[in-house]
């Protein structure tokens, strides 16, 4: 019995094993040599239309040897690099820069997709603020008097919630389609194939609304790990033992934590199972679990240090318009350095919207681009997706001849 290398058809999971004849569970006919695509041809539901095979002759690639060419093997060709990453198993460095490499290599693309998302998004929550938390006598009572009343506390506490609703909804809605077009754009960079904007919205539409079913799915199975957590303090808490409350509070805190983190981590790869195979929610969380059953350590280091290098950018690239928005919303420098209170200016509100968007634009296509080359180095390393990748991406040498068995067969 064999993983089956390759790309799934609709619903299928091509690391499952075959099921018994018969069978409708997923997977149940990956490994058929009739999925395979021919030589010169995208994977199946790599996307639907692809551009023409990459030229060969001339300063094409020496053919490698057959199987795995080279990988680890001194004196032979090395990996074949249609695109952005060498077809094998990948380095943490490789993956990172991949990422980078397809927002350069498709910057008209993924820059615009990004951009529009980002526009979208902080303009709702730019407006959001305005409208609730601008002329909010509460807010404003919470950052000058040192007593607010709880009038004060429930209006600034409706006006907060309201904000943030509506941001939140957007956030949404934005990194659902940011993240659908973008691992679109990775699947045809890994190829070495151009994409524009209209391509990868065709491309990802079909599955948007999938996408926010799964999106919204682990976020609640994440937020539900962390609400069982504290649950049983909260309720000591309700009986008069809040000594043991709090404490039971605390542990169970962490470890709802700790297992919100470990579901995240074991679900992260499926989006871009759900955007690249076609795939189901359901069928997508699994295809997930699956592909990081064994490398849960590695994947939660790899996205981990994205959260950190992300966090890191947009820092560096909204501190001057952190620095510069009260100065022209009338405020001054003091209240910057101070930390004094703000006043929620239309002037200052737009001027820290626009350090946030350009943030997202640069920090958008690195963390969707890390996700999605984590999917497929998954499937490299245990479903030889390099040899279907090089066959689509029409590298010499990987050509399927009649008679020949189907890698891992």
């Amino acid at each position: 019995m064999s993983d089956s290398p390759g790309w799934a058809s609709p619903g299928s999971s091509p690391s499952d094993p075959p099921s018994a004849p018969g069978g409708d569970a997923p997977g149940g006919d990956a490994g058929r040599p009739t999925d395979k695509a021919p030589a010169g041809q995208p994977p199946a539901n790599w996307s639907a239309q692809q551009p023409p095979p990459a030229p060969q002759g001339w300063g094409a690639p020496p053919p490698p040897p057959p199987g795995r060419p080279g990988w680890g093997n001194w004196g032979q060709p090395p990996a074949a690099k249609p695109g952005v990453i060498p077809l094998r198993p990948l380095g943490v460095g490789e993956i990172l820069d991949g990422a980078v490499s397809t927002a350069r290599a498709h910057w008209r693309t993924a820059l615009g997709i990004s951009l529009a998302v980002a526009v979208m998004i902080q303009l709702a929550s730019t407006i959001a603020t305005g409208v609730w938390l601008r002329d909010n006598a509460g807010f404003e009572a919470l950052q000058t008097e040192t007593n607010p009343t709880t009038e004060d506390l429930r209006d600034a506490l409706s006006g907060t919630m309201s904000a943030l609703g509506v941001e939140m909804l957007a956030t949404l809605v934005g990194t659902v389609i940011a993240t659908a077009m973008l691992t679109m754009v990775v699947s045809r960079a890994v190829l070495g194939r151009p994409v524009s904007f209209a391509e990868a919205w065709r491309d990802s539409r079909p599955q948007l609304l999938r996408l926010l079913g799964l999106t919204l799915l682990v976020g609640l199975i994440a937020t539900l790990a962390v609400v069982l957590g504290t649950l049983p303090g909260v309720l000591l808490s309700a009986t008069g033992s809040t000594a043991g409350g709090v404490a039971l509070l605390f542990l169970g805190g962490m470890a709802g934590v700790v297992l919100a983190v470990w579901l995240w981590v074991r679900y992260c790869l499926s989006a871009p199972a759900l955007m690249l195979e076609r795939q189901g929610v359901i069928a997508a969380m699994r295809r997930s679990a699956k592909l990081v059953r064994g490398s849960w350590w590695r994947i939660f280091g790899i996205q981990l240090l994205t959260l950190v290098l992300v966090f890191m950018v947009g820092m560096i690239i909204q501190l001057p318009a952190s620095l510069l928005a009260p100065v022209l919303g009338g405020d001054g420098v003091d209240s910057f350095v101070t930390g004094g209170p703000v006043e929620m200016s239309w002037t200052y509100l737009t001027v820290v919207g626009i350090g946030a968007v350009l943030a997202s634009t640069i920090t958008l296509p690195l963390s969707a681009g890390v996700t999605a080359l984590l999917y497929m180095d998954q499937r490299i390393r245990r479903e030889a997706l390099d040899l279907e990748l090089a066959r689509a991406a029409g590298v010499p040498g990987y050509e399927r001849h009649p008679g020949d068995a189907a890698p891992g067969d």
